[in-house]
């Protein structure tokens, strides 16, 4: 292997979640990193805005927690299902010991700015938006050495990390292997105005019918909504028509039929193409992938973000300290992968699970009653802590043990 270059810096590719908390931790350790983002910004409507309580707390560890929560948001403590017509309370994250105990319901475009803001607080960190990786660039031993962009110019680096989401370029690039776990939905992204005078609440966030189910996250003025479909149903939706559209929403939801209109054609509707999927090797030398890119996450739960930081938190962890100090990082790639994939394997279970009991049912129009375990947590107070832990705090939760580098204390 030829010597690495001292001056090179760590190569994170992906603006995202775990992008952009990786940049930050290893910044704050005093490794020279740059994030690349291919967009010109962070506004993307399809991206989640559940900043779970495990991720919350990490800010918490690094001192920036109520900064954080300065920004935009709603607090969620506690998780509602409209089922069949009915509300019930499946779970409860009031009592989990943490400094901030709820879902913060936070647009990730200000979680992503507010991340920026302070990464770009340390001399180590640049942010470079704009700039679409291609592929990687090796050395003559076959060992990754940098990034070829789109424009044509390449990066060189110490060390790259792919954080470029569930279609990741460099994954397929580097030939990582990838599991498909198969998803049977897809998500259709649609905003609905909130009428003067309506209370939001009003509207639960999550409802199943007998005709479908619908995601109505609130942000102030308008609901982020999602609609569930059958995977590549969306032509068929398509040739029923938008009227056909707004009326299945407005039946399902009828909270939301004043103001349905609003969604004048297809044009003002996303597809999200759901997938459920992990890579069998996160690594190969001098390129580690996370996140996204090396697991993408179905939408159950919300969890995608959270698992994403927490792979940012383990790579930090392992990384930050031997990178400020010029090791070689290859030998301790491995090593986030193991930290991180069965944690990943039983969330991914839980996701699958759902997608057959709830999921695959309600797309084919079988869901006739409620489920047991949903009476059953609606009834009984306490055992709503269980789910609530889960959807909180998740498995194999790390805690920030990066180091600050002493000229920054």
């Amino acid at each position: 292997m030829e010597p690495l270059s001292a001056d090179a810096p760590v190569i994170i590719v992906g603006g995202g979640p775990a992008g952009m908390v990786s940049g930050l931790l290893l910044a704050r350790a005093g490794v020279k990193v740059a994030v690349l983002e291919k967009h010109a910004d962070f506004l993307r409507d399809f991206r989640g805005d559940t900043v779970h309580p495990s991720t919350l707390e990490l800010f918490n560890e690094i001192g920036l927690l109520q900064k954080l929560l300065e920004e935009p948001h709603a607090k969620l403590d506690m998780m509602t299902l409209n089922l069949l017509g009915q509300r019930y309370t499946i779970a409860t994250l009031k009592h989990l010991p943490v400094a901030a105990p709820f879902v913060a319901m936070m647009p990730q475009w200000d979680f992503l700015d507010f991340v920026a803001e302070q990464a770009k607080l340390y001399p180590t960190f640049e942010l470079r938006m704009s700039t679409e990786a291609a592929g990687l660039t090796y050395d003559s031993s076959g060992r990754v050495n940098g990034v070829a962009l789109a424009n044509g110019e390449r990066v060189p680096a110490r060390l790259v990390i792919a954080a470029d989401g569930r279609r990741s370029v460099l994954r397929t690039a580097a030939e990582l292997p990838l599991e498909d776990l198969g998803a049977p939905m897809d998500v259709l992204w649609f905003r609905v105005p909130v009428p003067a005078g309506t209370d939001m609440s009003d509207v639960a966030l999550g409802t199943i019918g007998r005709s479908g189910m619908i995601v109505a996250i609130p942000r102030g003025d308008y609901w982020q909504c999602a609609r569930v479909i059958e995977k590549g149903q969306l032509a068929a939706i398509e040739a029923r028509g938008i009227a056909a559209f707004r009326a299945d929403v407005a039946a399902l939801v009828p909270g939301l039929a004043a103001s349905i209109d609003a969604v004048r054609s297809f044009e003002d509707i996303k597809l999200l193409s759901v997938a459920l999927d992990r890579l069998t090797c996160w690594s190969r030398p001098g390129l580690l992938a996370i996140g996204d890119a090396a697991h993408a996450m179905s939408p159950i739960g919300g969890v995608g973000i959270n698992l994403a930081v927490q792979d940012a938190v383990a790579t930090a962890n392992i990384l930050a300290a031997p990178l400020a100090a010029g090791e070689n990082p290859d030998p301790l790639l491995a090593r986030v992968q193991a930290r991180r994939s069965k944690p990943t394997a039983r969330m991914q279970a839980l996701q699958r699970f759902a997608h057959q009991r709830v999921i695959e049912p309600m797309l084919r129009g079988d869901i006739t009653r409620v489920p047991l375990a949903v009476r059953l947590l609606d009834a009984v107070p306490l055992l709503r802590r269980i789910p609530g832990h889960v959807l909180g705090l998740g498995f194999g939760r790390q805690h920030v043990e990066s180091p600050l580098a002493k000229e920054y204390s």
